[in-house]
């Protein structure tokens, strides 16, 4: 007998669907429902740089990112032979691991990283301002010990983590607007970074 009990929606993805899209449509001014910005996927993901032959850390990497997302990485090889770096497409060891989220995974991570990881860095002024042409926006995290799924053992490899936010739109004004609404603290202006 299968189980027919539906998973419950994401708090992030009800709030987008019943509030945050009608909202946004009247603050942006636009026509058609289609046109509101929409988050299309969030990849997490860890270069792994001059340690990319040392096994107890590409470990460590791993079970991060495992722990965090809730979903098992993916290796990313070299795409081009670079000499100078002594590295060839597609050999050896992995240069970064990567996670990429989408559907309800993407909104429960995003619902962990805005109201329980970021207000845990210290120091905090909020995070920096700059979309890439397309409305895309990238947030470095220098460690990872921010996320309390991971114990004190855990973070003793110390490696930071890039998010990076896919957003559907047609600016990148209209994608802030969009990652403002999910609760993404951005430091005000003129405000010191």
């Amino acid at each position: 007998m299968a189980n027919t009990t539906a998973a419950p929606t994401p708090r992030l993805k009800a709030l987008y669907k019943d509030t945050y899209t009608k909202e946004l449509q009247a603050e942006l001014g636009l026509d058609n429902v289609n046109r509101v910005p929409k988050l299309e996927k969030i990849t997490v993901s860890v270069g792994t740089g001059k340690k990319n032959d040392d096994k107890r850390y590409l470990e460590a990497v791993r079970n991060t990112l495992t722990k965090i997302t809730g979903q098992k990485p993916v290796d990313r090889l070299a795409k081009k032979s670079i000499a100078g770096f002594k590295i060839r497409a597609g050999m050896g060891n992995p240069v970064g691991i990567s996670v990429t989220l989408r559907g309800a995974r993407m909104y429960e991570f995003l619902d962990r990283l805005v109201n329980v990881a970021l207000p845990r860095v210290r120091d905090f002024h909020g995070v920096g301002v700059k979309f890439d042409k397309g409305g895309n926006y990238n947030l470095g995290i220098t460690e990872q010990s921010i996320f309390p799924e991971l114990t004190f053992e855990e973070t003793q490899l110390a490696h930071g983590l890039q998010v990076t936010f896919t957003v559907q739109s047609e600016s990148p004004e209209a994608s802030r607007a969009l990652l403002e609404k999910f609760g993404m603290p951005f430091q005000k202006e003129g405000g010191k970074r």
